[in-house]
């Protein structure tokens, strides 16, 4: 059984990486922009964000929801995580997050987050009123994560995620749904070998609607006014395809450092090579770095993404109760960026 498992998830790697192939010469880059739903690629999650998401083979419990929904299978009872994002600081936008996972079953594990983006209150201007002075309105964005991971085998894991979008302004909505599915393997005398791959947000195009895109108006010599809507144009969600490796090295007892990289393949913007390390010191204290490379990140003139590629994280646990595993953790990340005062998440979180 074992063999076929292994037979199964080749197969799986080659028909993704000749997709993959295949579809890298549609542009990427040159489609930048065409996407919409660009929330959905925001990491609101401090521990992989810290090494800057290079743990798409490794990631494990409820932040799984993020990055490769196959983590979470390693939910060994309950996991619940708060965290607050100040993205770009300086810009007043703040993400806030909550989420929970629960193991089911002997193998399963069902999980959830919501993830909610604050842009606080906007002046409201209309033609006739351009200066404002009529009040304020605040969008919004809202994103609901329902997601479950089953182990197939002590190798295999494997899971999907459902995600249910909602835009809002003041008088215009958009929603829609999207799917990831992610599968992880795990391989080496000690379990130190770690492959995963995932493929997020695919799903049908989305659609603003709403009276924003009504205006009233008269044909000539007649006095009633009539209602026109416009429609506006669809936009496709911003999909991609992660591939990622990670080796654990056993430093002394109880010190791990954690190596680790991942290719992304984005439909509608340059592909991204990230590395990052951890370090784990008795699961205690967690050191991580990573960076972000993609063309034209390294000058000014050719970036054309805010963040530069520099990241950095730590993770202070407590245990709770030793015997059942439970503790009580503070993460925090640092994103450099430019221009802004860099991407800042702190979270807590509990495993009970």
């Amino acid at each position: 059984m074992k063999t076929f498992y292994r037979y199964l998830i080749a197969v799986f790697f080659l028909s993704v990486l000749v997709l993959n192939t295949t579809t890298l010469e549609a542009g990427n880059k040159d489609r930048s922009g065409e996407a919409g739903a660009s929330e959905l690629l925001i990491n609101p999650w401090a521990r992989s964000a810290g090494w800057g998401g290079a743990n798409t083979a490794n990631v494990r419990g409820l932040e799984s929801m993020f990055a490769n929904v196959a983590g979470i299978a390693f939910t060994e009872r309950t996991e619940v995580i708060f965290s607050n994002t100040q993205w770009l600081k300086g810009s007043d936008i703040d993400v806030m997050n909550f989420g929970f996972t629960q193991a089911v079953g002997e193998n399963g594990v069902m999980g959830m987050s919501i993830m909610s983006m604050s842009f606080g209150d906007i002046p409201k201007r209309t033609e006739d009123l351009p200066e404002g002075g009529i009040g304020d309105f605040a969008p919004s964005y809202l994103t609901i994560s329902v997601g479950y991971a089953k182990a197939f085998s002590n190798s295999i894991y494997g899971g999907f995620n459902l995600k249910i979008l909602s835009e809002s302004i003041s008088d215009q909505s958009a929603q829609g749904i999207a799917i990831d599915a992610g599968i992880q393997y795990v391989t080496g005398a000690r379990d130190q070998i770690k492959f995963g791959i995932t493929l997020r947000n695919v799903g049908p195009t989305m659609q603003f609607s709403g009276d924003g895109l009504s205006i009233r108006s008269i044909l000539p010599g007649q006095d009633d006014k009539f209602t026109v809507e416009q429609r506006s144009a669809e936009y496709e969600l911003p999909s991609q395809l992660r591939i990622g490796a990670a080796y654990d090295i056993d430093l002394a007892l109880g010190h791990v450092l954690t190596l680790a990289g991942n290719f992304t393949s984005n439909s509608f913007s340059k592909d991204q090579y990230t590395f990052g390390m951890e370090y784990n010191l008795k699961s205690y204290l967690y050191l991580r770095g990573g960076y972000s490379y993609e063309e034209g990140i390294t000058t000014d003139a050719d970036r054309t993404t805010v963040y530069t590629g520099p990241t950095a994280g730590l993770t202070v646990q407590v245990p709770l109760n030793e015997e059942k595993g439970s503790a009580f953790s503070v993460d925090y990340s640092y994103r450099s960026t430019d221009p802004f005062d860099g991407t800042h998440t702190i979270g807590a979180r509990i495993n009970l």
